[in-house]
């Protein structure tokens, strides 16, 4: 099933059928270890939306209320042989070749609500930093008990230049306005994705493909509930938390985005999540 926020209220998707929640409140509702089995006893009492060309389904919104963003650094090979060539000239290469082999993962905060903008909005590339790339990544959504009971997309936004020039300055590599995106929706589902679940990233430029990649949830070496049980592990979250889990798509060392590129992250079955850089 999946969930969509809007200015309309809260829309469940059940077999290809759309319904308006009576719950308005986004934190409310999906911060439920039984989401799965809650949306599914909504479903007997609600009507029906008859989307149409002439009544299209209204704009979406992120799919988040109130709670934090929070990302997980070097969870696939190429990821940590990436993080290791950026950095390699400021002294910080061991770091992340450390850190994949570690039993603790590298976690770290990414966004407040209000930063993150939603499929279709508008990310963003800071005027400071010579070379930005995104992170196409399977986001985790966990309640206040550390449950994991969703999905989304999440497009981390990254300064690899400002990450380069000293790990130390991850923070600003990595959090700034509109650094990152989450949607289209809430995947919600009682079972684990499969491993050969496959993430794809397509970035156009003037309507022309200038990078596609794509990588599978099997080449991800620590696992959702490793990662959420490091992140709850000493910091509450009263209306849960939303994970990025890392990526294993790194574009070639000379491309660098640029203002007016169409980025396009597909997760089935969450679907895709599309921005333009700002």
């Amino acid at each position: 099933m999946k969930l969509y926020r809007t200015h309309h209220g809260i829309l469940l998707e059940k077999e290809d059928q759309f319904y308006r929640l009576h719950e308005t409140n986004w934190d409310a509702v999906v911060n439920r270890d039984n989401l799965y089995d809650w949306l599914i006893t909504q479903t007997e009492s609600l009507l029906l939306l008859p989307f149409t060309d002439a009544s299209p389904m209204p704009e979406l919104l992120p799919p988040i209320g109130t709670q934090e963003v929070w990302a997980s650094g070097v969870t696939y090979y190429r990821s940590r042989e990436a993080r290791m060539e950026e950095s390699e000239k400021a002294g910080g290469g061991s770091f992340y070749d450390r850190v994949y082999d570690a039993d603790r993962p590298e976690l770290f905060f990414k966004s407040t609500a209000a930063r993150v903008v939603g499929d279709y909005g508008t990310v963003r590339i800071r005027r400071d930093s010579s070379w930005n790339v995104p992170e196409p990544e399977l986001t985790l959504f966990a309640t206040s008990s550390g449950t994991l009971v969703g999905y989304t997309i999440g497009n981390d936004m990254s300064s690899r230049s400002i990450e380069g020039e000293n790990p130390l300055y991850l923070p600003q590599a990595k959090t700034y306005d509109g650094s990152a995106a989450l949607g289209p929706c809430l995947y919600v589902t009682k079972e684990p994705l499969a491993q050969d679940t496959l993430i794809e990233l397509t970035i156009l430029r003037g309507g022309e493909e200038a990078f596609r990649g794509e990588v599978t949830l099997e080449q991800m070496k620590r696992k959702p509930n490793e990662l959420l049980g490091f992140l709850f592990r000493e910091t509450t979250f009263s209306q849960g938390a939303y994970l990025m889990t890392g990526t294993g798509i790194i574009p070639p060392s000379d491309f660098t985005l640029e203002p007016g590129d169409k980025i396009h992250i597909t997760i089935e079955p969450i679907g895709t999540l599309t921005n333009t850089v700002g």
